[in-house]
Formats: structure tokens, sequence, C-alpha cells
């Protein structure tokens, strides 16, 4: 009897070895699954609201992916890093795809300014300046153009004023020699009427 129990206890003993070794197969398993999905598939909120998607590959390439929920125009952009090598694409909402070059770091700004980064819209800094030197022209040709009319205006009016000043004068002139005249005329019969 104490061959069976002996038997007996060597058997379950295997048994239960056999099965701790499966379940600590299966328990590895799990945690080498959980740290793979852990490390391809990290993903935060970002500026502008949008998110950024982490993940790497068995060979150690680090992609990171920034989804724009609602840019109208940039709708994610793609940041690779692979053997030290970093590279950065860009998606429009149209599909259309644009490599970027850009020392900013793209999965912190604004939409707008890695949009303007991927050649997706005209930087409005430059846009701006060139509008402000297209209105400055503008203005620049109406002040010349009001210079000119006021210029031309005073010109005129100062000719009117000298062509007054000349016909006031020739009529005072005149009447001064009229009543000069009739002062004479006056004087003379004065001096007749006293001299007879």
């Amino acid at each position: 009897m104490s061959k069976t129990i002996s038997l007996l206890m060597i058997m379950m003993l295997a048994a239960l070895t056999g099965a701790c070794t499966k379940n600590e197969a299966a328990n590895g398993n799990a945690n080498a699954n959980a740290t793979a999905e852990n490390a391809t598939a990290a993903t935060r909120p970002a500026p502008d609201n949008s998110e950024v998607t982490t993940s790497v590959d068995a060979n150690g390439t680090r992609t990171e992916t920034r989804t724009f929920k609602n840019n109208p125009h940039i709708s994610k952009v793609v940041v690779t890093t692979r053997n030290g090598q970093r590279t950065v694409r860009a998606t429009s909402p149209s599909g259309e795809e644009r490599e970027v070059k850009s020392d900013e770091n793209v999965l912190e700004a604004t939409g707008d300014k890695v949009a303007s980064a991927a050649g997706f819209v005209a930087d409005k800094s430059v846009e701006g300046a060139k509008e402000a030197g297209d209105k400055a022209e503008d203005v620049k040709d109406k002040t010349v153009s009001t210079s000119k009319k006021v210029g031309s205006e005073v010109g005129d009016k100062a000719e009117d004023v000298k062509d007054k000043t000349v016909s006031t004068s020739k009529t005072v002139g005149e009447k001064t020699v009229e009543g000069a005249k009739k002062v004479g005329s006056e004087t003379k019969k004065a001096v007749k009427k006293v001299i007879p």
C-alpha cells in the first residue's frame, strides 16, 4: 500500500507541476502581449483639437501619428523615426500627402502652422505683408493724385485772386484818376471864382 500511495503522490505532484508550468507560460504570454499592445498603441490628447498615437514596431521604428479632428487645412501628420532618421509627412483633408520641412515640433504646433509648413496654406504673415504693401501703394497713389488736385485748385484759386486783385486795382486806379480829375476841375473852378 505504501508503494501505491507513493506512486499516487508522485503522479499528483507531476500533474500539479505541469499545471503550474502551463499557467506560468500563459501568464508570460499574456504579459508579453500586453506589453506589445502598449508599445504599439499609446494614444494621448494633443493641442488644437487633435490626438497623437505612438507605436513602435518589432524593428524599433517609432511612428507618431497626430490626427486633427476638425482642421480645414490638415487631417494628420505622421512622424517616423527609423535608425535615428526622422521623416515628417502631412496629409490634407482631400488626401494629398506632402513632406514637411520644418524644425518646429509638429506634434505640438497648431494645425495651421503644420499645414503652412507642408505648403497646404499660404503663410498669413507673408500674405498680410503683401496685402499691406498693396494698400500702402494705393494710399500713396491716392495721396499723389489728391495732392496734384489740391495743388491745381490752389493754383487756380491763386490765379483767380490775382486776376481779381488786378481787376480791382485797375478799377481803384481808374476811380482814383477820375476822382483826381474831378478834384482838379473843382479846384480850377474854385480858383477862378476867387480870382476873377
